[in-house]
């Protein structure tokens, strides 16, 4: 099965992403992505899928995957039962190979991080006292942004570069080699709609920056992501969102339904719980008191 191509939502002139998931489940989509993830398992149970593995995940998990490697976490069945009790929750940190500026791995320093990046193509569990170390800095760089996360994630790489506790899951074979026009494309569509989300945009605007006719364009957009465009602009406004109740416990949800381009409080909260599961102020309160799981345990294959 092909993977589909995931435009990771992060701010156009970013390198990198922190984001804390509470989500009904983590779907089903088998997807890809340039950017390296550390993902940590708050909550949640099921199978996931990495690269050319199948194997369980629990929550207390974490794990480092390459750019481009095939993932997807498929939550048990109860997770679909839309019972309101019963969420995922995740805290995922994305970034660049060169999240540090295009000369970054072009510098001596840098090789045992070229060899991490080698090592994470095959995707790597973390364990141990490294597991120990990377879970505070990756829920404290969820609720910051600017040089601060940066700093963190930066961080969380020197770590991972004298580590010896991280064990291979998939083999290198189960890397995706994605076709650069259509990610190119993707990518400008992609960075469009990042800079003018807070605004209204038409399919005739979105279509013209792909060069496509509106009806090749939607046809296109849905053939690749598996969504219209509509739909990935609501993601991409509720994601920023989810960005604000974090970062800021003493925002209102009426500010930041309108900084994030809803134009009405019941249009926000009606989608903000559909792609989320809980309300806006359901998702502020458990983001600001997340209790740890306990130690990881290494799941049955």
């Amino acid at each position: 099965m092909k993977p589909q191509f995931y435009l990771v939502p992060r701010d156009v002139l970013s390198s990198h992403v922190s984001r804390h998931h509470i989500l009904p489940n983590f779907g089903t989509i088998w997807h890809y992505h340039p950017e390296l993830e550390l993902h940590f398992i708050v909550r949640g149970e099921g199978v996931r899928f990495v690269g050319d593995n199948v194997s369980n995940f629990n929550a207390g998990e974490l794990l480092l995957l390459g750019e481009n490697l095939p993932h997807m976490w498929r939550c048990n069945e109860q997770y679909f039962r839309q019972d309101p009790t019963i969420t995922a929750e995740a805290v995922v940190v994305q970034f660049l190979p060169d999240f540090m500026g295009q000369d970054f791995l072009q510098k001596p320093e840098v090789d045992p991080i070229l060899h991490l990046y080698d090592k994470a193509k095959a995707g790597l569990v973390i364990t141990g006292k490294t597991r120990e170390a990377l879970i505070p800095l990756m829920l404290e760089s969820a609720k910051t942004s600017g040089l601060h996360r940066l700093v963190l994630i930066l961080s969380m790489v020197d770590i991972l570069t004298t580590s010896e506790e991280m064990h291979p899951i998939s083999t290198k074979d189960g890397l995706y080699h994605p076709n650069k026009e259509e990610t190119d494309r993707l990518n400008k569509v992609y960075n469009y709609a990042l800079i003018n989300y807070r605004r209204e945009l038409t399919l005739e605007e979105i279509a013209s920056v792909a060069n496509l006719s509106v009806t090749s364009f939607c046809r296109y957009f849905k053939m690749v992501t598996k969504k219209t465009f509509h739909d990935f602009l609501i993601e991409i406004r509720i994601s920023h969102a989810q960005r604000m109740l974090v970062e800021d416990i003493d925002i209102t949800t009426e500010a930041v339904c309108f900084e994030c381009g809803f134009n009405n409080r019941s249009n926000f909260f009606s989608h903000f719980k559909r792609i989320t599961g809980i309300t806006p102020f359901e998702y502020k309160r458990k983001c600001h008191h997340v209790q740890m799981p306990p130690l990881y345990q290494q799941p049955d294959n």
